[in-house]
Order: C-alpha cells, then structure tokens, then sequence
C-alpha cells in the first residue's frame, strides 16, 4: 500500500496469525476475542487506540488432515476523528466501526514431530472515506487484497515455527516470519507462557513506482516481538492477558502516532478471550 495505507493480514495475525490446527476426530467449533490498546500488525501501527477483534472458526477432519474456515475482524471501540493524535483504519467515521473483515481458509496436516499449514486469506475494508474526518491512514475498497500463505512448525523444545506469507493482489510481494514459544510453570495449574517473533519483509517495501502499493519502507528485518501471557480458566472460557514488547527495523514499524518522530521501541497489550468445544469436550473425559 502507500505509506499511509498500512495493509494487514494475519497471523498470524495472527496475528491474526491463524494458528495451524491438526486433525482430529471431531468437528472443532471455536471463538476469540481480542481487546488490544492498540492495533498491531507485523509491527506496523494501524491503530493507537483499543480496538475489539473478534475472530470465530469451525475445522473438520479430512482425511489424514484438518480443515479450518474462519473470519476475523478489527473493530475501533472509540471514535478516531483527530488526525493529529489518531491513527485510524476506518477513518474515524463512528465509535464501533468495523473496519477490517478477513475471511480465511487453510488445510493443515501432522506428520511425525512436524505439522504443515497452507491457506488463503482475504482483506476486507468497508468504509467509504469520502466523508472520513481522519483518513490520513485509513483504508477502504481500494486497499482490499488477498494473500496466499504456509506455515511449517517443529514439536520440538520451544517449537519454533516458519511462516511465509505472499500477496497475490496489490501488493506481490513476500513476509516472512520466525517464531518460538515456551511455558513456564507458574504454582500447579498456571503457566507464563513466553513468545518471541521475528519478521522480514521481501518485496512489500517501497517500489520505484510510488503509485504502487506497499507496507514497509526497505526489505530485510521489520520487527522483533516479545511477549508474555498467563492462560487462566473461568468456566468454558480461556482468559489470557498478554503484554508484547516490540523492538522496530523498518523506518514505518517505529510510527505510532502521526505527530511522533518514530520509535526503536513499541508496547502495547491486552486481553483474548477464547473458547471451543474441542476444550469443553476434553473437559468432560476428564
């Protein structure tokens, strides 16, 4: 995109990265929601306010494989309406503007100690900017676009996990991502679980032609994510606060706010609900 029309996908998303799920014998029917102080997305701020993202999924076995479709959403809860303060993707045009909608599909199989995601992913933005009182970095049809990804993760000690994502639309071009978690016992029913992230961008940056679209300004290193969460229970739900700690490489993951002169260093956190009856489910046999 332009510089001032930051794209998102997931992973994930998460990300909205979408989590690679692997065969089961059941049907698996699942929701989540995010409440965030900000809107983060491979490093790049599409928002400096809390935002609402919800994100509901059903997978089913096929085979020696899983299938999962799903649609995830960025909601802005206040009203972004000052271009001097607010980053916003729907422009600012109300409080609880839906402003991204990402539908999603993946395939994912198991096989030894390795398991292996392949999917696709769309980028909706519904709001029309015509009358949008903040739409220095907001988005609307013209920025919607789809990308094609895989995922290859290793059930190993701190499970490390490479993504590659390709846009297939406006932007053409690679991002990369490395990651690795661990758990830490914390008494005899709690964990802290532990994150770190890195991402590359190669060939989403800044193009000779400046009417083509882009997300970072340089190929090479865009950011590098460390974060902490403690899952706790209540009830059917799965509740867990998390804190990321972001140390920026490119010159556009270090913008947090339109009168900032950039930043080494991002924080920013929150709170995911989730729930699905694969957990209830295991619940009960126990």
């Amino acid at each position: 995109m332009k510089a001032a029309n930051l794209l998102r996908a997931t992973a994930l998303g998460i990300l909205l990265a979408v989590p690679a799920r692997t065969a089961e014998a059941q049907t698996e029917v699942g929701a989540q929601l995010d409440l965030f102080s900000a809107y983060v997305w491979r490093g790049l701020s599409l928002t400096n306010k809390p935002v609402a993202q919800p994100d509901v999924y059903v997978s089913f076995p096929a085979g020696n494989a899983s299938i999962t479709a799903g649609g995830w959403a960025n909601i802005e809860i206040g009203k972004y309406d000052d271009p001097e303060n607010d980053i916003s993707e729907s422009g600012g045009l109300s409080a609880f503007n839906l402003a991204e909608f990402n539908p999603y599909a993946e395939v994912s199989f198991s096989t030894g100690k390795t398991s292996l995601t392949g999917g696709i992913i769309g980028y909706i933005y519904p709001n029309d900017l015509d009358d949008a009182p903040n739409d220095g970095a907001a988005l609307d049809s013209d920025a919607n676009t789809w990308e094609v990804y895989g995922t290859v993760g290793f059930d190993v000690p701190l499970a490390p996990e490479f993504s590659l994502y390709y846009d297939i639309d406006k932007i053409k071009g690679a991002y990369l991502e490395g990651a690795v978690s661990h758990s830490l016992p914390l008494g005899e029913s709690h964990t802290l679980d532990l994150g770190g992230l890195i991402g590359f961008n190669a060939g989403q940056g800044i193009g000779d032609d400046l009417d083509e679209s882009f997300n970072f300004e340089d190929n090479g290193l865009t950011h590098v994510d460390l974060s902490a969460g403690v899952p706790l229970m209540a009830g059917i739900f799965s509740i867990t606060p998390v804190i990321h700690f972001q140390i920026n490489g490119d010159e556009f993951t270090k913008f947090h706010s339109p009168d900032s002169d950039g930043s080494d260093v991002k924080l920013w956190g929150g709170v995911s609900i989730s729930w699905s009856n694969a957990v209830e489910e295991e619940e009960a046999e126990e």
